[in-house]
């Protein structure tokens, strides 16, 4: 860490599991998404039914009651030490920082995380299939609502379905070929391009550390791995790498 400036920070669904977000299920080899409704009552959908191009053109009503589930359930989840922790982080690192969480919550805007990029979207904004233009969005968002900017009747909700291209690409990648060191924090490493990081981010010569429940699968790519509860292992390295930027006085480049 003494000569660390510049900082990249992955984060996954392990980080925001801890404040009860739900995450991918595998049942039987297939994988399965569960979300609690109005009555509290998990439910659990296929990726191919609720996070696909094709799902939202076949059963645009499914799909839209999906996420307006996942957007109430916002509603009863908070900011976990985790969060806090790497809020912590972008306002005190003097260095340059950046967040890329795949995680679609806003808990770590909640946490007060500014400097930072949701390469999947976000469950509290709408996108305009017609024009592409995004506003902030609660509550349900029903088939057919139109859009203020065009008027057509193309919102849908403001996340990258398995098949589209991750938000914020060229950002993220001239952050990872400047960084010092690349985190990764409560992710499975399955996932591409976001399991491709820590590759790029070797490449360029960066140090690469991950910090997850359990191995990932691309662990062996890491130069060091910390497994544990992202609720104990983020405020304790974050309390680390601020001690150490204090003794080496990292300056933005």
């Amino acid at each position: 860490m003494v000569d660390t400036r510049n900082i990249v920070i992955l984060t996954g669904a392990g980080i925001s599991a801890e404040s009860g977000v739900p995450t991918f299920r595998t049942k039987s080899g297939t994988t399965y998404w569960e979300v609690y409704e109005d009555d509290l009552v998990p439910k659990y959908h296929r990726v191919e039914d609720v996070c696909t191009p094709e799902a939202l053109a076949r059963d645009a009503a499914l799909v839209h009651r999906f996420y307006d589930g996942r957007r109430a359930a916002l509603g009863r989840v908070a900011p976990n030490p985790a969060h806090a922790a790497l809020a912590r982080l972008d306002r005190e690192w003097r260095g340059e920082l950046l967040i890329v969480t795949q995680n679609v919550d806003d808990l770590h805007e909640r946490a007060g995380a500014r400097r930072m990029l949701h390469m999947h979207g976000a469950l509290n904004s709408a996108l305009c299939a017609s024009c592409g233009a995004r506003r902030a969005w609660e509550g349900s968002l029903p088939p057919g609502t139109a859009c203020a900017d065009c008027a057509a009747p193309a919102l849908r909700p403001d996340i990258v379905f398995f098949g589209e291209m991750p938000y914020h690409m060229g950002a993220i990648e001239r952050a990872l070929a400047t960084c010092d060191l690349f985190v990764s924090i409560g992710t499975s490493g399955a996932v591409y391009p976001a399991a491709g990081f820590v590759q790029t981010a070797r490449y360029h010569g960066a140090a690469t550390l991950e910090l997850n429940l359990e191995r990932s699968a691309g662990s062996a790519w890491f130069g060091e791995t910390r497994l544990g509860p992202a609720s104990e292992l983020v405020p304790a390295w974050v309390d680390e790498a601020l001690a150490q930027s204090t003794q080496s006085s990292p300056i933005s480049r």
